[in-house]
């Protein structure tokens, strides 16, 4: 008999084993997932009556990387001697590297990697994510998205690929193998399918909106990345917050049970996302096939004794309880926690070595997308003899990485270990280079303006456009214009560096412009950015959306095509100048 298949039955007895062995309450426990700071964590992780903890935005776990890990330590520990026995998961919002940990490896965020179409590449930082992400104490992480956005005024485009169906199944599959590599080696982690399904195609772009989708156009544009992810091995699969056909996404059984779990024969966890138990039905979302539920915010007890009452009074049935907890104990077992439940502190060293930031500057120059090289004003002479860096963009490694960069919202500072536009600019020129943050000053003896401009940091609902929480638009903000013309009315040669999270309307900047990148959001490696403007390296990024031409053409949904028959975007999918 084939080794796999017999570990797979091996490993199910064990299961068998442990399930026969464990109370409703301890059961219920193991589709528990809270935050490592919440009140009761400790209390309930010894009484055995939680299965995972999570780290996302508040508290820190401890301090520096050994910190991290000794507080994870100490609940995994506490989880081993309750009665039960079984290791906990610890999960993170890894989206774009070990984001949440400053000093860490930061790529560029998922639209960057998807322009770069290596998927090679993509696996090898998912790899080095996974890394750090154990060097920090975790063993499971939130990522890929591999939603297909279908409007840019959502505000999570750039979390995803592409628009296109065919490069996020290529890039899905990469980064599963990448982050899962053999899921019981100390360096690798389970990860994380989301958001099931459906997340980046709602009506006007709202985050937990409605997908008016038809049940084939699912099917055809939003499943296969998650039939590429399945077949992949992927470890676990995040419901989405929005609806379709009126019905929460949590509480679809029809897509979860039917199509996930039955079609595709996911036998891996399907987690839910924040807080889903109140939201979004309560009981019905197990019903619906959920089986770990982020019980955070207040949910923690509402979750533990709802669930009980429903198993109770027949709600939820007792096979649905332990369908739950097989798929949990399972992905415990293939991680190999039974045997090796704690992090391996020999990995902190590796924590934003030079090795991966060297791979995540490749990202970076792979990622950005020349959208004009009028005469050829690129690549930069590294003989020019006063070149002006403009814009807090140009010197800022938060601005440059966008949200989920240390903070949940990113931030707007600069961080450890990040390297910034400017100082890669300033490390590849001979001549003078001044940095005018404000882009007001006068330097009509220039040879060149690098102009970096772009949106400011976001995350989630606080980015979708329209949201209340914000100003932002589909196009630059009234200052970055008269920046780029500030420097174009001296009659200096620009060059615009945009720093996006998705394509904006930037037409009439564009004409202005000598030459144009659609830079995304590259996160913490800004020197990348300097080697291809000097001609280090070419530029090798095609666009994974259509760019607009104007703000109309923006309005409401794409049709067949992602555009309406009726429009013709400024720059077509796959788009992308080169030197040569």
């Amino acid at each position: 008999m084939d080794l796999k298949i017999t570990e797979a039955i091996e490993t199910e007895r064990k299961i068998d084993a442990l399930l026969k062995g464990l109370t409703l309450e301890q059961k219920i426990g193991q589709m528990t997932q809270v935050l490592h700071f919440e009140p009761l964590t400790e209390g309930e992780v010894a009484a055995g009556r939680i299965g995972s903890v999570i780290h996302t935005q508040g508290p820190l776990p401890g301090e520096g990387a050994m910190g991290w890990q000794q507080r994870f330590r100490n609940l995994q520990e506490m989880a081993l001697a309750s009665g039960p026995g079984i290791p906990l998961l610890f999960g993170v919002d890894a989206v774009h590297g070990q984001n949440t940990y400053e000093g860490a490896t930061i790529f560029p965020h998922n639209i960057g990697l998807g322009a770069s179409q290596n998927a090679d590449l993509v696996e090898k930082a998912a790899a080095i994510t996974a890394l750090e992400a154990q060097a920090t104490g975790f063993n499971w992480v939130f990522s890929p998205c591999i939603a297909i956005p279908f409007n840019e005024k959502w505000g999570r485009v750039y979390e995803a690929f592409s628009e296109s169906t065919p490069i996020t199944e290529k890039l899905t599959q990469a980064s599963v193998r990448g982050h899962q590599g053999r899921l019981s080696d100390v360096h690798t982690v389970m990860a994380t399918a989301k958001h099931f399904v459906g997340d980046g195609s709602t009506e006007n772009g709202i985050e937990g909106g409605a997908t008016t989708l038809s049940a084939s156009e699912i099917k055809d544009r939003l499943l296969p990345p998650y039939r590429a992810a399945v077949a992949s091995g992927v470890g676990a699969v995040m419901a989405s917050f929005n609806t379709f056909d009126g019905i929460p996404m949590h509480a679809h059984r029809e897509l979860i049970t039917g199509t996930l779990k039955g079609e595709m024969q996911f036998d891996g966890i399907v987690v839910s996302d924040w807080k889903a138990y109140s939201r979004f039905g309560e009981a019905d979302i197990i019903n619906a096939g959920i089986d770990m539920v982020m019980a955070v915010d207040g949910d923690l007890e509402l979750f533990q004794e709802g669930l009980r009452t429903a198993v109770e009074t027949g709600y939820v049935s007792g096979g649905r309880i332990d369908d739950a907890v097989r798929r949990i104990l399972r992905q415990k077992f293939r991680l190999g926690l039974f045997d090796n439940p704690y992090p391996s502190a020999a990995l902190i060293d590796k924590i934003g070595c030079q090795e991966h930031r060297d791979v995540a500057r490749q990202a970076v120059r792979e990622s950005l997308v020349l959208l004009k090289n009028k005469n050829e004003v690129l690549p930069v002479s590294p003989g020019a003899a006063k070149i002006i860096v403009v814009g807090a963009h140009g010197d800022n490694s938060g601005l440059q990485s966008g949200g989920w960069t240390i903070d949940w919202q990113g931030t707007d500072r600069n961080y450890a270990g990040a390297t910034t536009i400017l100082q890669g600019i300033a490390r590849m020129a001979e001549g003078d280079v001044i940095y005018d943050a404000e882009g007001r000053e006068k330097h009509p003896d220039a040879d060149l303006a690098i102009i970096c401009v772009g949106e400011p940091p976001y995350a989630e609902f606080f980015g979708d456009i329209g949201h209340e929480s914000n100003t932002l638009k589909l196009e630059l903000s009234k200052k970055h214009k008269e920046v780029i013309a500030n420097y174009h009315d001296q009659g200096v040669a620009t060059v615009v560096v945009l720093i996006s999270g998705r394509p904006l309307v930037v037409t009439p900047e564009l004409e202005k412009a000598d030459a144009f990148i659609a830079a995304w959001l590259p996160g913490s490696e800004g020197d990348g950015i300097a080697e291809v403007l000097f001609g280090k390296y070419d530029f090798k990024g095609k666009l994974p959306h259509c760019w607009p031409a104007s703000l109309e053409d923006l309005e409401g949904k794409y049709g067949p095509n992602f555009w309406d028959d009726s429009v013709t975007p400024l720059f077509p999918l796959g788009y992308g100048l080169s030197y040569g």
